[in-house]
């Protein structure tokens, strides 16, 4: 599977922001170790998901890129499925529930998108983007079980290592485990001693329970302030990959993941949203006792006004 994520980098040269690598001397002393925050959150549609949607998306077809593209998606690959069209003339579709942010679905309509809406708690948007894509031809694009979107994100931690040399610990969010997947197996090709972890809300915590339980757990609509973990599971390709190539899976309650947002907007000056921090959540918490060179992927940073504002004054 690496050298899927080899040729993934070559396909984003040129396409996808080469993210900053931050540090904060403050988090160093309070934690006992060397942080380094992989700023996503800087990335083309704020969050690693461009990097997935365009590796899958520039190897269509002519005839699939005619057709268009559907996904389903609570928001930011949705936005990088939207700006990956825009950019290479493909028409999209996107499934999104009625609850997403705001911002994220503004920004996924200004790409271009025709967005269709549901009711989570009264439907399953992967069945309805089947069935539309059943009517109308589409290309599915899925948010995080599919091999090209897989390989696209481990470009990030790719990117990461290759800077640094290498890295003992690497904490890494987990919704669907795209980005975990793909982050594992470049850290095993790069960093073979690098032990990697997931993080997930304690509130949305159906990886953590089947990666412990060796059994595929679900949880619908979990109620996280964290919407990007808010997949019901893994996924087909996923679920394997973490299996085989993460080391462990914690959880972080809601007020560590409230407090990581507010560490990385006061002392950092960096807007993250609240899936993007799981990893600092689970630093502060001491959930993860780090030692070494510790890496953490700061995945997104499409938070709407209303969530930040919570989040700032609580």
């Amino acid at each position: 599977m690496f050298h899927k994520i080899q040729a993934a980098k070559k396909r984003l040269s040129g396409f996808a922001h080469v993210t900053p690598i931050m540090t904060s001397q403050t988090l160093n002393r309070k934690v006992g170790a060397d942080v380094f925050f992989k700023c996503e959150n800087f990335q083309k549609a704020g969050a690693f998901k461009f990097r997935g949607a365009y590796n899958s998306m520039v190897q269509l077809s002519p005839a699939e890129r005619e057709r268009g593209v559907i996904t389903y998606s609570s928001g930011n690959h949705a936005q990088a499925v939207a700006l990956v069209g825009k950019l290479l003339g493909i028409e999209t579709t996107v499934v999104m529930p009625d609850n997403a942010p705001e911002t994220k679905r503004v920004a996924t309509e200004d790409y271009g998108a025709h967005i269709v809406s549901y009711d989570p708690t009264d439907a399953r948007r992967k069945d309805i983007a089947t069935q539309l894509q059943s009517q109308h031809g589409f290309a599915m694009i899925p948010p995080y079980d599919h091999p090209e979107v897989v390989a696209g994100q481990g470009t990030a931690v790719m990117e990461m290592i290759e800077r640094m040399g290498s890295l003992d610990v690497l904490l890494v969010p987990c919704g669907g485990g795209g980005l975990l997947s793909g982050s594992a197996i470049s850290a095993k090709a790069l960093s073979p001693k690098c032990r990697v972890i997931g993080v997930e809300p304690a509130l949305a915590d159906d990886a953590t329970r089947s990666f412990h339980t060796k059994q595929l757990h679900r949880i619908e609509n979990p109620p996280t302030i964290a919407d990007g973990t808010r997949t019901p599971s893994l996924g087909q390709i996923t679920f394997p990959l973490v299996l085989a190539y993460v080391d462990d899976m914690v959880t972080v309650p809601e007020a560590a993941i409230i407090a990581a947002v507010q560490f990385l907007f006061y002392r950092m000056k960096l807007v993250v949203e609240p899936s993007g921090a799981l990893g600092l959540a689970a630093l502060l918490n001491s959930t993860v006792v780090p030692k070494g060179q510790v890496g953490v992927l700061l995945s997104g940073g499409n938070v709407d006004a209303n969530t930040m504002t919570m989040i700032l004054h609580n």
